[in-house]
């Protein structure tokens, strides 16, 4: 099967107000990403998945997402803040699973303040160097994370190791992010799991407020709109991309999710043009 790769992509900051500005499920569907992704956050709260776990997020929050990591959050009106892309040839040591930051004391915030709006300049600048410039201050942003958790390994008591309905979760989505376009139903990814299905349902809906089918379908629904919405390719080669049976099925799947057509749905008018997320 061809799998569309994704635009390459190079060092961005985009404010987290307007990731939505093309449609409100690029935010808030699952996804993923072939680059790290930090999102800090400044104003507003809401809840925001990651790797099949739900957490809240209000200002001063900080969440680091590993390439690969299927994640997709709530976007109130008030929702301010930047998202850092990193870029796929970053070439910094970042970490592999994702993290949840919480600086609390006001120095750690300005210090990510300053270093973003560092990264920003530089983007902008028509100086020669610029790009140059702008990936050394990645790199402090790195180190600035690495601080961070330092400082909350040091606040805890003892060592935190995930719950096993916690790792289950997150085991699901990994293969689901590998196996989606596979048309493998919930009973296969649970037996390569080693439980059953209704198990299976039982703890996604614990960890994040959704079944196993839900995160499966709303994975596959992001890919279709993406697909829909930056390729020409005919609508039943997105079909077979995505594992359906027929094209006529993957119509009758993707109008009960989004309300309309596929046809419908690549006819609508473009949102604002905004950095690729």
């Amino acid at each position: 099967m061809t799998i569309i790769p994704d635009t390459p992509s190079s060092l961005r900051l985009t404010p987290i107000s307007r990731l939505a500005a093309a449609g409100r499920w690029r935010v808030e569907a699952m996804r993923a990403l072939r680059e790290p992704v930090l999102l800090w956050f400044t104003q507003g709260q809401g809840r925001i998945t990651v790797a099949g776990s739900t957490r809240g997020y209000g200002p001063n929050n900080a969440v680091f997402i590993p390439p690969g990591t299927m994640y997709g959050f709530e976007m109130a009106a008030r929702v301010q803040g930047t998202s850092v892309f990193f870029g796929r040839n970053h070439g910094l040591d970042l970490p592999s699973t994702p993290q949840f930051l919480r600086p609390r004391d006001p120095i750690s915030q300005k210090e990510l303040v300053a270093i973003l709006e560092a990264i920003q300049r530089e983007l902008e600048s028509a100086r020669s160097g610029s790009r140059k410039a702008a990936q050394h201050h990645l790199g402090l942003l790195g180190v600035w994370m690495d601080r961070q958790l330092e400082r909350e390994r040091a606040l805890e008591t003892l060592p935190h190791r995930p719950a096993a309905a916690q790792q289950l979760v997150a085991r699901y989505a990994s293969l689901l992010e590998r196996d989606f376009r596979s048309n493998r139903a919930v009973a296969d990814y649970a037996e390569a799991l080693g439980v059953t299905p209704t198990h299976l349902t039982r703890v996604c809906r614990a960890s994040c407020g959704k079944s196993a089918h839900q995160l499966l379908d709303d994975r596959l629904h992001f890919e279709a709109r993406r697909l829909l919405s930056e390729t020409r390719m005919p609508i039943k080669h997105v079909a077979e991309m995505l594992g359906f049976n027929s094209a006529g099925y993957f119509t009758r799947a993707f109008q009960k999710n989004a309300g309309m057509t596929p046809s419908a749905f690549r006819k609508k008018p473009a949102g604002p043009v905004v950095p690729r997320i």
